[in-house]
Protein backbone atom coordinates (compact mmCIF):
# COMPACT_ATOMS: atom_id res chain seq x y z
CA UNK A 1 0.00 0.00 0.00
CA UNK A 2 1.41 3.44 -0.93
CA UNK A 3 2.25 5.77 1.93
CA UNK A 4 0.57 9.14 2.36
CA UNK A 5 2.20 12.24 0.82
CA UNK A 6 4.82 13.86 3.03
CA UNK A 7 3.71 17.39 2.16
CA UNK A 8 0.61 18.88 0.57
CA UNK A 9 2.92 21.22 -1.41
CA UNK A 10 5.21 18.44 -2.71
CA UNK A 11 2.53 15.74 -2.99
CA UNK A 12 5.12 12.92 -2.78
CA UNK A 13 5.10 9.74 -0.70
CA UNK A 14 8.00 8.27 1.28
CA UNK A 15 8.22 5.49 -1.28
CA UNK A 16 8.78 8.09 -3.99
CA UNK A 17 11.40 9.89 -1.91
CA UNK A 18 13.19 6.60 -1.27
CA UNK A 19 13.79 6.32 -5.02
CA UNK A 20 16.56 8.92 -4.75
CA UNK A 21 17.18 9.29 -0.97
CA UNK A 22 19.33 6.48 0.38
CA UNK A 23 18.55 6.53 4.11
CA UNK A 24 15.68 7.26 6.49
CA UNK A 25 17.45 10.26 8.04
CA UNK A 26 17.44 12.12 4.72
CA UNK A 27 13.78 11.30 4.21
CA UNK A 28 12.98 12.56 7.70
CA UNK A 29 14.84 15.82 7.00
CA UNK A 30 12.75 16.29 3.88
CA UNK A 31 9.58 15.68 5.88
CA UNK A 32 10.48 18.24 8.53
CA UNK A 33 11.51 20.88 6.00
CA UNK A 34 8.36 20.52 3.90
CA UNK A 35 6.17 20.59 6.99
CA UNK A 36 7.89 23.85 7.99
CA UNK A 37 7.35 25.28 4.51
CA UNK A 38 3.65 24.35 4.69
CA UNK A 39 3.41 26.26 7.98
CA UNK A 40 5.38 29.36 6.96
CA UNK A 41 4.29 30.00 3.40
CA UNK A 42 0.85 31.66 3.20
CA UNK A 43 -1.79 29.79 1.25
CA UNK A 44 -3.41 31.65 -1.65
CA UNK A 45 -6.73 33.20 -0.69
CA UNK A 46 -5.99 33.74 3.01
CA UNK A 47 -6.08 37.50 2.52
CA UNK A 48 -2.64 38.05 4.08
CA UNK A 49 -1.21 41.35 2.89
CA UNK A 50 2.49 40.70 3.35
CA UNK A 51 4.82 37.71 3.10
CA UNK A 52 8.50 36.95 2.63
CA UNK A 53 8.32 37.04 -1.17
CA UNK A 54 11.96 36.31 -1.92
CA UNK A 55 12.19 33.33 0.43
CA UNK A 56 8.86 32.03 -0.80
CA UNK A 57 10.02 32.15 -4.41
CA UNK A 58 13.24 30.35 -3.52
CA UNK A 59 11.39 27.61 -1.64
CA UNK A 60 8.90 27.16 -4.47
CA UNK A 61 11.76 26.90 -6.96
CA UNK A 62 13.38 24.21 -4.84
CA UNK A 63 10.09 22.35 -4.58
CA UNK A 64 9.68 22.45 -8.35
CA UNK A 65 13.18 21.08 -8.87
CA UNK A 66 12.63 18.28 -6.35
CA UNK A 67 9.37 17.34 -8.03
CA UNK A 68 11.13 17.26 -11.40
CA UNK A 69 13.86 15.09 -9.88
CA UNK A 70 11.28 12.67 -8.52
CA UNK A 71 9.64 12.40 -11.91
CA UNK A 72 12.99 11.89 -13.59
CA UNK A 73 13.98 9.21 -11.11
CA UNK A 74 11.26 6.93 -12.32
CA UNK A 75 12.74 6.80 -15.82
CA UNK A 76 16.37 7.85 -15.39
CA UNK A 77 19.22 5.39 -15.52
CA UNK A 78 21.52 7.57 -13.37
CA UNK A 79 23.09 5.91 -10.40
CA UNK A 80 21.46 6.04 -6.96
CA UNK A 81 24.51 7.92 -5.67
CA UNK A 82 24.13 10.73 -8.21
CA UNK A 83 20.42 10.98 -7.46
CA UNK A 84 21.13 11.20 -3.75
CA UNK A 85 23.72 13.95 -4.27
CA UNK A 86 21.26 15.97 -6.35
CA UNK A 87 18.61 15.53 -3.69
CA UNK A 88 20.99 16.63 -0.93
CA UNK A 89 21.88 19.80 -2.86
CA UNK A 90 18.21 20.63 -3.19
CA UNK A 91 17.71 19.81 0.47
CA UNK A 92 20.37 22.39 1.41
CA UNK A 93 18.77 24.97 -0.86
CA UNK A 94 15.35 24.38 0.63
CA UNK A 95 16.78 24.54 4.17
CA UNK A 96 18.23 27.98 3.40
CA UNK A 97 14.90 29.15 2.02
CA UNK A 98 13.04 27.93 5.11
CA UNK A 99 15.57 29.68 7.36
CA UNK A 100 14.93 32.90 5.43
CA UNK A 101 11.20 32.53 5.97
CA UNK A 102 11.65 31.96 9.69
CA UNK A 103 13.73 35.14 9.97
CA UNK A 104 11.34 37.26 7.91
CA UNK A 105 9.44 40.10 9.66
CA UNK A 106 6.02 39.14 11.08
CA UNK A 107 3.07 39.57 8.78
CA UNK A 108 1.22 42.85 9.21
CA UNK A 109 -2.50 43.40 9.03
CA UNK A 110 -3.92 46.48 7.34
CA UNK A 111 -5.90 48.69 9.63
CA UNK A 112 -9.13 49.77 7.99
CA UNK A 113 -9.43 53.53 7.52
CA UNK A 114 -11.97 55.50 9.53
CA UNK A 115 -13.06 58.80 8.06
CA UNK A 116 -15.82 61.36 7.93
CA UNK A 117 -16.66 64.60 6.15
CA UNK A 118 -19.16 67.10 7.58
CA UNK A 119 -20.34 70.63 6.85
CA UNK A 120 -22.96 73.18 7.79
CA UNK A 121 -25.14 75.24 5.48
CA UNK A 122 -26.40 77.76 8.04
CA UNK A 123 -24.88 81.00 9.30
CA UNK A 124 -23.73 80.48 12.90
CA UNK A 125 -23.61 83.35 15.38
CA UNK A 126 -22.85 83.67 19.07
CA UNK A 127 -25.54 84.91 21.45
CA UNK A 128 -23.13 86.30 24.05
CA UNK A 129 -19.72 87.89 23.45
CA UNK A 130 -16.55 86.33 24.92
CA UNK A 131 -18.41 83.08 25.59
CA UNK A 132 -17.61 79.59 24.30
CA UNK A 133 -20.07 78.53 21.59
CA UNK A 134 -20.15 75.10 19.95
CA UNK A 135 -19.97 74.91 16.16
CA UNK A 136 -22.62 72.58 14.73
CA UNK A 137 -22.96 70.56 11.53
CA UNK A 138 -26.14 69.80 9.61
CA UNK A 139 -24.79 67.60 6.80
CA UNK A 140 -22.67 64.45 6.48
CA UNK A 141 -20.88 64.00 3.19
CA UNK A 142 -18.96 60.78 3.98
CA UNK A 143 -18.87 58.61 7.09
CA UNK A 144 -17.12 55.37 7.97
CA UNK A 145 -16.57 54.95 11.70
CA UNK A 146 -16.54 58.72 12.24
CA UNK A 147 -20.01 60.11 12.73
CA UNK A 148 -22.07 63.08 13.82
CA UNK A 149 -23.59 62.73 17.29
CA UNK A 150 -26.10 64.55 19.43
CA UNK A 151 -25.86 67.45 19.90
CA UNK A 152 -24.76 68.10 16.33
CA UNK A 153 -21.50 69.69 17.46
CA UNK A 154 -20.02 66.31 18.51
CA UNK A 155 -17.96 64.19 16.14
CA UNK A 156 -17.57 60.62 17.45
CA UNK A 157 -15.18 57.81 16.47
CA UNK A 158 -15.79 54.07 16.81
CA UNK A 159 -12.17 52.87 16.65
CA UNK A 160 -9.08 53.68 18.68
CA UNK A 161 -6.35 55.48 16.74
CA UNK A 162 -4.69 58.75 15.81
CA UNK A 163 -7.05 61.04 13.89
CA UNK A 164 -6.47 64.20 11.90
CA UNK A 165 -9.21 66.83 12.28
CA UNK A 166 -8.95 69.34 9.45
CA UNK A 167 -11.43 72.18 9.25
CA UNK A 168 -11.99 75.22 7.04
CA UNK A 169 -14.47 77.99 7.80
CA UNK A 170 -15.90 81.18 6.33
CA UNK A 171 -16.00 84.29 8.54
CA UNK A 172 -17.93 87.51 7.98
CA UNK A 173 -18.42 90.75 9.87
CA UNK A 174 -21.59 92.80 9.46
CA UNK A 175 -20.45 96.06 11.12
CA UNK A 176 -17.42 98.32 11.02
CA UNK A 177 -14.48 98.28 13.38
CA UNK A 178 -12.08 95.49 14.32
CA UNK A 179 -13.08 92.46 16.34
CA UNK A 180 -11.70 89.06 17.29
CA UNK A 181 -12.76 85.51 16.47
CA UNK A 182 -11.20 82.68 18.52
CA UNK A 183 -11.57 78.99 17.61
CA UNK A 184 -10.37 75.87 19.49
CA UNK A 185 -11.00 72.17 20.08
CA UNK A 186 -12.69 70.28 22.89
CA UNK A 187 -12.20 66.59 23.62
CA UNK A 188 -14.99 64.85 25.52
CA UNK A 189 -16.23 68.21 26.78
CA UNK A 190 -12.83 69.53 27.95
CA UNK A 191 -10.90 72.33 26.22
CA UNK A 192 -7.73 71.00 24.54
CA UNK A 193 -4.66 72.82 25.83
CA UNK A 194 -2.95 75.08 23.28
CA UNK A 195 -5.40 74.25 20.49
CA UNK A 196 -6.82 77.76 19.94
CA UNK A 197 -6.35 80.12 16.99
CA UNK A 198 -7.25 83.83 16.74
CA UNK A 199 -8.36 85.93 13.81
CA UNK A 200 -8.84 89.70 13.85
CA UNK A 201 -11.45 90.81 11.31
CA UNK A 202 -11.94 94.43 10.31
CA UNK A 203 -14.70 96.29 8.52
CA UNK A 204 -18.23 95.65 7.33
CA UNK A 205 -18.64 92.64 4.99
CA UNK A 206 -15.00 91.71 5.54
CA UNK A 207 -15.14 88.05 4.64
CA UNK A 208 -12.19 85.88 5.67
CA UNK A 209 -11.59 82.23 4.88
CA UNK A 210 -9.34 80.28 7.24
CA UNK A 211 -8.51 76.74 8.34
CA UNK A 212 -7.03 74.80 11.25
CA UNK A 213 -6.16 71.16 11.91
CA UNK A 214 -5.22 69.06 14.92
CA UNK A 215 -4.15 65.49 15.69
CA UNK A 216 -6.00 63.49 18.35
CA UNK A 217 -5.24 60.12 19.91
CA UNK A 218 -8.76 58.81 20.44
CA UNK A 219 -10.48 55.77 21.88
CA UNK A 220 -13.73 54.26 20.69
CA UNK A 221 -16.62 56.46 21.84
CA UNK A 222 -14.54 59.65 22.22
CA UNK A 223 -15.90 62.82 20.67
CA UNK A 224 -14.39 66.10 19.50
CA UNK A 225 -16.01 69.53 19.23
CA UNK A 226 -15.02 72.86 17.68
CA UNK A 227 -15.71 75.91 19.84
CA UNK A 228 -15.58 79.62 19.07
CA UNK A 229 -16.00 82.98 20.76
CA UNK A 230 -16.24 86.55 19.46
CA UNK A 231 -15.70 90.01 20.88
CA UNK A 232 -18.64 91.35 18.88
CA UNK A 233 -21.83 89.58 17.80
CA UNK A 234 -21.41 90.96 14.28
CA UNK A 235 -18.65 88.39 13.69
CA UNK A 236 -20.19 85.19 12.39
CA UNK A 237 -19.59 81.93 10.58
CA UNK A 238 -21.21 82.80 7.30
CA UNK A 239 -22.79 80.63 4.60
CA UNK A 240 -23.41 81.81 1.06
CA UNK A 241 -25.84 80.20 -1.43
CA UNK A 242 -24.77 78.88 -4.80
CA UNK A 243 -24.49 81.55 -7.47
CA UNK A 244 -22.97 81.48 -10.94
CA UNK A 245 -20.24 80.44 -11.31
CA UNK A 246 -19.63 78.87 -7.83
CA UNK A 247 -21.50 76.25 -5.76
CA UNK A 248 -22.79 76.92 -2.26
CA UNK A 249 -20.31 78.01 0.45
CA UNK A 250 -20.83 76.24 3.79
CA UNK A 251 -20.06 78.14 6.98
CA UNK A 252 -17.69 75.31 7.99
CA UNK A 253 -16.30 72.07 6.54
CA UNK A 254 -14.66 69.38 8.68
CA UNK A 255 -12.84 66.28 7.45
CA UNK A 256 -11.57 63.54 9.79
CA UNK A 257 -9.42 60.49 9.04
CA UNK A 258 -7.15 58.01 10.82
CA UNK A 259 -5.01 56.78 7.93
CA UNK A 260 -1.94 58.04 9.81
CA UNK A 261 -1.70 54.47 11.15
CA UNK A 262 -2.20 52.41 8.02
CA UNK A 263 -0.85 49.20 9.53
CA UNK A 264 -0.70 47.51 12.91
Amino acid sequence: MATAPVSRRLNMTRDQLAAFLTDQQQIRQFELLFQTVDTLLPVAGTGLEYQADTASATANQALSQITALAQESSISSASAENKANQALELLAKLAAAVEGLQMAPPQREFKRSRHGSFYDTTTQTATVINTATAITFNATDLSNGVYLGSPASRIYVDTEGIYNFDTSFQLDKTTGGTDVFDIWFRLNGVDVTNSASRISIQGNNAEIFSSVNYFFKLKSGDYVELMFSVTNLSVELKTFPAAVPHPGIPSIILTVNNNIEGVL
